[in-house]
């Protein structure tokens, strides 16, 4: 077998296996917040929890989800061997997210991948990271609508990846960005009908 298609193929699995990780069911039962899927929107991200009103459980959801895509990364530019490294923390990236948004362990229901997508962003190019998240937080500051500043701050990655990164970048962000997209077709309906929630309003399903 090819050694770089191997590594590549690892680095995928253990991505995928680590975004799989359901941090947000974990944290809402660990506060006793009930199970998640059956609060508000029933997504497991960060908004969702926000959504009960436990905003220190929101804000750990959320950097244990953006933190699972940095350190899949990380991990595998650690244990990956030159020169196949900076090609393989992209592909552990990219399958970190696929496991936050469809996990084995919940039947492949999971969440849109936003806080892990900004994590990965992070972690293979910081300043594209840095950018995303800038213009997630000022989209939210204006509008209120999570889903709105994601939608945003994602499409605009590839070209901050293209700027500050490398085509591979952009091609990774841009992947990303249209995952996120298709994730969130609820959320752009809801927004063109002008019924979605806006952050911090609690919302029953």
């Amino acid at each position: 077998m090819n050694e770089t298609f191997l590594i590549h193929a690892l680095a995928g699995l253990g991505g995928y296996l680590l975004g799989a990780v359901p941090f947000g069911i974990v944290i809402a039962r660990l506060f006793g917040l009930g199970d998640l899927r059956q609060i508000g929107s029933g997504n497991i991200g960060a908004t969702n929890v926000l959504r009960t009103g436990n905003k220190f459980a929101a804000v750990l959801t959320l950097l244990l989800d953006s933190g699972k895509g940095a350190i899949a990364v990380g991990l595998t530019f650690l244990l990956t061997p030159e020169p196949q490294a900076a090609h393989a923390m992209l592909a552990a990236g990219f399958w970190a997210v696929i496991g936050h948004n469809f996990p084995i362990w919940l039947k492949f229901k999971g969440g849109k991948g936003v806080a892990t997508t900004l994590g990965v962003l992070l972690a293979t190019a910081w300043p594209v990271g840095l950018a995303a998240i800038a213009t997630w937080l000022a989209t939210a500051a204006i509008f209120r609508y999570s889903s709105l500043a994601a939608l945003i701050a994602l499409a605009a990655a590839p070209a901050y990846a293209w700027y500050f990164a490398t085509p591979q970048h952009a091609i990774l962000a841009g992947l990303l960005a249209v995952l996120a997209w298709a994730r969130h077709h609820e959320n752009i309906r809801r927004l063109m009908r002008g019924e979605e929630t806006k952050i911090g309003k609690k919302k029953t399903v």
